[in-house]
Parts: C-alpha cells; structure tokens; sequence
C-alpha cells in the first residue's frame, strides 16, 4: 500500500494543482504556501480565521479604558487606606 504524506507546507504550483487537498487540510490545520522558497501566505479554516478577527476588534484592556463613556466624567475613585490586603491560600 502506498500512502502519499505530506507537510503542511506547499509551493504555489503544488497549491495549484491540488487546491481542494490544500482546502481540506488547512480545514484542519494552517498551510502554508511559499512563492520563490520564502513563505507567502498560509491558509486556514474560516471559523478560525472569524475567531481571530473577532479578537483582533476586541482591543486591548488599554483601548477600553481610553474609549470608556466614564472617561471624563468626573468620576473620581478613592483608593482603600492600608496599601495591600493579605491573602491566605
């Protein structure tokens, strides 16, 4: 029996020709794809690819304090007297 493996790695005309293998395969894993022997672009699957843009709009804590309808509002917060509580684990 002679089972074909390969990497997750493919050249533009190893891409083309097999585009539904590569389709399959970043469905379950990224694949890349290299132009001249250097990395061009990797594939992967859309819920993946979703997932991560959804993050990236999600911002850092930074943003969401800069961008916070209370900033500017005057609020003022007090901080406890004391300095740090001990915890016991």
């Amino acid at each position: 029996m002679n089972v074909e493996t390969h990497s997750d790695v493919w050249t533009v005309a190893e891409a083309k020709a097999r585009l539904s293998e590569v389709i399959e395969r970043a469905r379950r894993e990224p694949q890349e794809i290299t132009r001249h022997g250097k990395s061009a672009v990797v594939m992967v699957d859309a819920a993946l690819w979703e997932r991560i843009k959804r993050r990236e709009h999600r911002g850092s804590f930074a943003d969401f304090l800069r961008t916070s309808p209370l900033r500017g509002s005057g609020l003022e917060i007090d901080r406890l007297e004391g300095g740090i509580r001990e915890v016991d684990l």
